[in-house]
């Protein structure tokens, strides 16, 4: 993990993917941290990368163009046929996994980037504010990965999902790396009794009880036992509770906030 940079967003999380990827996830920045996010002020406040949840689109194109800053180095795409930019998704908590594109916004809760295409875009995102932001590459960077895995998406599979569609592009499993980031955890993540035993039959490992002895979900546990079912043995995990810490986004903390975002980028980049 980085520390806080030497500008104004501050907090770029860095994650190991490998010999040929690099991956990020965005906080609200050192900032919004000061301000004290979440204290009934601007619920964007901070580096909200989200146009879909109420916040100045202007606003959000000049995050968004800060974060292709900071992670394409030179702002040159992926290779000589590069269209460069970000790509990014409409999600809506499903299985569907989409290829990354610099010119459309699929909807679908993966993105699979083959760098070697022609007018490949530069980096595949991913957008959270509680669920599990999940970014694989394969050991030379030339597939990447951009998951959204919510409750829904991941007793839906989308981990396998996404994992199949890196193999059918060419990918081996042995060669993949994955790095989960900030997301709820399962001391904070409250559902019904029902809820989790009904989730539990779909995923064992996403049960959990909260710190106050209540029924809970993990599901970045269930994602990690997904991936490892699938035969990824390099995964790279950290504590950052989108509830518990003001410096990130959080829906179930806040219910109206911005989002933060989960990149892949080849190290070529």
């Amino acid at each position: 993990m980085s520390g806080p940079a030497a500008d104004g967003y501050g907090d770029l999380l860095e994650v190991d993917l490998g010999p040929g990827a690099r991956g990020f996830f965005t906080t609200r920045g050192a900032g919004a941290r000061a301000r004290g996010a979440g204290d009934g002020g601007d619920p964007y406040a901070g580096w909200n990368l989200a146009l879909h949840v109420g916040d100045d689109p202007h606003r959000v194109g000049r995050n968004r163009a800060e974060l292709e800053r900071r992670v394409i180095r030179g702002g040159r795409g992926a290779g000589s046929g590069s269209a460069g930019g970000l790509a990014w998704m409409d999600q809506v908590h499903s299985a569907v996994v989409a290829a990354a594109s610099a010119y459309e916004v699929p909807t679908a809760d993966a993105l699979v980037l083959d760098t070697r295409q022609d007018a490949a875009p530069a980096g595949a995102c991913v957008l959270v504010a509680d669920c599990v932001p999940l970014l694989l590459a394969s050991g030379d960077g030339s597939l990447l990965a951009a998951v959204h895995a919510g409750r829904r998406g991941m007793l839906d599979g989308v981990v396998p999902a996404t994992v199949d569609a890196l193999v059918a592009a060419g990918a081996r499993v042995a060669d993949l790396w994955a790095a989960t980031g900030p997301c709820i955890c399962s001391g904070c993540y409250e559902v019904s009794e029902r809820m989790r035993a009904e989730s539990a039959q779909r995923e064992p490992a996403c049960a959990a009880v909260t710190r106050w002895g209540t029924p809970g979900l993990d599901v970045a546990a269930g994602v990690v036992a997904q991936l490892e079912r699938c035969g990824i043995e390099r995964i790279s995990t950290g504590y950052w509770c989108t509830y518990e810490d003001p410096g990130l986004y959080s829906y179930r903390r806040d219910g109206r906030t911005g989002r933060l975002a989960g990149v892949v980028v080849p190290r070529c980049v």
